[in-house]
């Protein structure tokens, strides 16, 4: 197991912690990290785009004017999609983009994901976050003293107070444990855990 120093919020180290070599020292491939986050990535699109076609578009179905005689193109009616105002020709409807990977791969990008935060020095363990009221200094002064400006920082059930205080620092997101994905983790250069994290991730993973 790898040790790993925790620490207070003003940066002083107060105890060790374990980590799980089978999560926190997994062998990063990126290529199973990036199939996870482009499956990610297309879950999250709306779809939602949506053009009229032809017999969609409001307008009478009236031959313009006669197909012979006039010298001119041949016209149809008013909705022909060369005409301004007509109907979309092959443009986009709704459709649903999200597909599914399976869960021992999306698992095992997880841990990926958390090893390459630790590996590359970005994984830090705070013992508690305690707020008695939000307050957007206090997490200025926190992210100070770990000198850290880009962070994911991930709790333990509900902590209100921290989610009000971090949502207006640009660069810092707050996420529950049971959130945690690997989208956000490679989205943050750093990865903070408060210490009762780690046994929520362990029971997650180790299944």
């Amino acid at each position: 197991m790898a040790v790993i120093d925790v620490q207070n919020i003003y940066g002083d180290k107060v105890s060790e912690v374990d980590l799980p070599d089978s999560i926190f020292n997994v062998p990063v491939k990126s290529d199973l990290l990036h199939e996870v986050v482009k499956m990610q990535l297309a879950s999250k699109r709306s779809g939602t785009a949506c053009v009229k076609n032809r017999s969609d578009v409001a307008g009478s179905t009236r031959k313009l004017f006669r197909q012979k005689g006039t010298g001119r193109a041949r016209r149809g009616d008013i909705k022909s999609p060369t005409l301004r105002g007509g109907g979309v020709v092959f443009g986009p409807h709704p459709k649903n983009y999200a597909y599914t990977m399976p869960k021992k791969k999306r698992r095992l990008a997880l841990k990926m994901a958390l090893s390459s935060k630790r590996l590359g020095n970005s994984l830090f363990i705070i013992d508690k976050i305690e707020l008695p009221e939000p307050k957007t200094q206090k997490i200025v002064e926190f992210a100070t003293a770990l000198k850290f400006t880009n962070a994911l920082i991930l709790t333990v059930g509900e902590n209100t107070n921290l989610e009000l205080s971090a949502r207006n620092i640009p660069g810092v997101k707050v996420m529950r444990s049971e959130g945690l994905n690997v989208y956000d983790i490679l989205k943050y250069h750093n990865l903070i855990l408060l210490e009762g994290t780690i046994k929520a991730i362990e029971g997650r993973l180790s299944v």
